[in-house]
């Protein structure tokens, strides 16, 4: 079994192989769908490369609702194959994929009229639970009195909610489950490099046969060769088609959603709540001691690297939440906002994002080329194994089907065991029992090689901030074992500092770049590069708050 950590010595080392092997298989893009397709891969005994022009997951899958869910609203849309698929992977996640990762979340569907909603809204929960097959990795949706609803949830007006439906879905950090994607991958055989971006296709004839790539550490380009390429770019698919002149069989609609973050005590409830709207549903989800709320859809044609929310979009929110609160929310109580950009499978020009697919299309364009669009976060695991299915007709040679739903991802197995050995492991480990359960849910039975950081160097123990509950342990971890490669990774991806601390955590920056710094052979003029770079990223989201908070006065 190869090893799943991801650190400088195994970059240098993959950089190396990239450069002078031959490939079955090189996936671009380190979404979750890229680094789904390179797992699938690598777990059918297939030769495997993985390259991401930036860090992993740093595009639409750090900026998404965090849940993994069946879609409750395409029921209305009588999608009901895209509801079972994503109800079939959710169950999976959270009993045997990756349980510690993926957690149940209960959700509040507030009723306005005693016998037409309760009926109604019964219905559609009722088919939802039907479509999840026999699997119960969750609890079956039950209904509740307004009396219940007053208790469980005090901020929903008791004077036009009659009551309420609870069902479950789950929630992830969709940037940690991404990376812990990747390293299960690693851990297959998958060569796996950041920081590398494709300048050409290369090709014999008419037929893909590798890629040309910039590795922005070294500043060196290099041909890495392959008998097939996936392309996984999300947003970014219609850009690099046209870059490689390749002419797809579909177009990317880009989609904007936004999230605002809200103090825990905006919101008086004990379970998340969920709200119908003229165009699509609101979540008001929670996140740790604070509570996430979102999303918007509507269509972008901005940034695609640095999406961002407007005075509308946030207002768009704040109204439909305050249809059902009291007391209102309040511009005022927003401390963070991040948008995201969904990439949604289009076949006709000016399609209403709304109304497109949440589908993914498979696309072979050329000769030994593969693309994938579309889709959900929930769903990763089906498109990566539909991307390596096609791409297998590539190689000319017969290859073992897919595994990855019965392949729990590094980290899962023994969790269950290990959260009821928690007090035991807090007393041998002279942390807190808190501590090791918030360790537990991020890392899994993986939590030893944190333990083993801190049995080194007890000062890593420390809490990196006060209010938060992040271990100083976690940042080197990050730079050893999770492939961090700057302070903004660590920040906004392998840590939620960036938008869970105050003042998208500026202040931890300098720490931050310490800790990491030995781990990845930095002088003192490259740990101040990283931290000015962060703070440049959080001195604008900080200022893009400030506007919308003036904006509103």
């Amino acid at each position: 079994m190869f090893s799943s950590e991801l650190n400088p010595e195994q970059r240098a080392a993959d950089i190396k192989s990239l450069a002078t092997e031959e490939f079955d298989i090189v996936v671009i893009g380190g979404g979750v769908t890229g680094v789904g397709a390179a797992l699938d891969a690598a777990s059918r005994g297939l030769k495997v490369a993985l390259i991401e022009a930036r860090d992993l997951a740093s595009g639409t899958s750090s900026r998404s609702s965090k849940l993994i869910h069946g879609g409750l609203r395409y029921l209305e849309q009588y999608d009901f194959k895209l509801v079972r698929e994503a109800l079939h992977e959710r169950e999976l996640m959270v009993s045997s994929l990756s349980p510690h990762l993926v957690k149940p979340v209960g959700f509040l569907y507030p009723l306005h009229d005693r016998a037409k909603d309760r009926a109604y809204v019964g219905a559609g929960l009722a088919l939802y639970d039907v479509l999840r097959g026999f699997k119960r990795a969750l609890p079956w949706h039950k209904h509740m009195s307004q009396k219940q609803i007053a208790e469980i949830a005090p901020s929903l007006r008791q004077d036009i909610v009659m009551g309420a439906v609870k069902y479950y879905d789950a929630q992830v950090d969709d940037a940690r489950h991404t990376m812990m994607i990747a390293r299960t991958a690693k851990r297959h055989g998958a060569v796996i490099a950041t920081g590398v971006s494709v300048e050409s296709l290369i090709r014999d004839k008419k037929r893909v046969t590798g890629v040309k790539v910039l590795d922005s550490e070294s500043g060196k380009t290099f041909a890495v060769s392959s008998k097939a390429v996936v392309m996984c770019a999300g947003i970014w698919s219609d850009e690099l088609h046209a870059k490689f002149d390749i002419t797809p069989g579909y177009s990317v609609a880009m989609s904007k959603g936004i999230h605002i973050l809200l103090p825990g005590s905006a919101i008086k409830s004990n379970t998340g709540i969920i709200l119908k709207t003229a165009v699509s549903v609101l979540f008001l989800i929670p996140w740790g001691d604070k509570w996430l709320v979102g999303t918007t859809d509507t269509p972008y044609n901005g940034d695609r690297a640095q999406p961002t929310a407007s005075m509308e979009d946030v207002q768009y929110i704040l109204d439909q939440a305050n249809r059902v609160l009291d007391p209102q929310l309040k511009v005022e109580d927003i401390i963070g906002v991040y948008a995201g950009i969904r990439p949604l499978v289009s076949n006709k020009s000016g399609s209403a994002t709304t109304k497109l697919s949440r589908e993914h299309t498979v696309d072979r364009s050329a000769p030994g080329f593969i693309s994938i669009a579309g889709g959900k976060y929930t769903t990763y695991r089906v498109m990566g194994k539909d991307a390596i299915d096609l791409a297998a007709l590539e190689l000319r040679k017969p290859i073992k089907d897919s595994v990855t739903e019965k392949l729990p991802l590094v980290g899962a197995d023994g969790y269950f065991g290990l959260v009821q050995q928690s007090g035991q492991i807090a007393t041998d480990s002279s942390l807190s029992e808190e501590t090791v359960i918030h360790l537990l849910n991020r890392y899994g039975s993986l939590i030893y090689e944190v333990l083993d950081l801190v049995e080194s160097d007890s000062k890593l123990a420390a809490l990196l901030d006060p209010s938060l509950p992040y271990i100083k342990a976690e940042i080197v971890h990050a730079a050893t074992h999770e492939g961090a490669r700057s302070v903004a990774d660590v920040m906004s991806r392998r840590t939620r500092l960036a938008f869970e601390a105050e003042n998208s955590g500026a202040h931890l920056a300098d720490e931050v770049a310490k800790l990491i710094g030995a781990e990845l052979g930095w002088g003192v003029k490259e740990r101040k590069a990283s931290v000015a770079e962060y703070l440049e990223i959080a001195a604008e989201d900080e200022a893009a708050l400030t506007n919308l908070l003036n904006s509103a006065i």
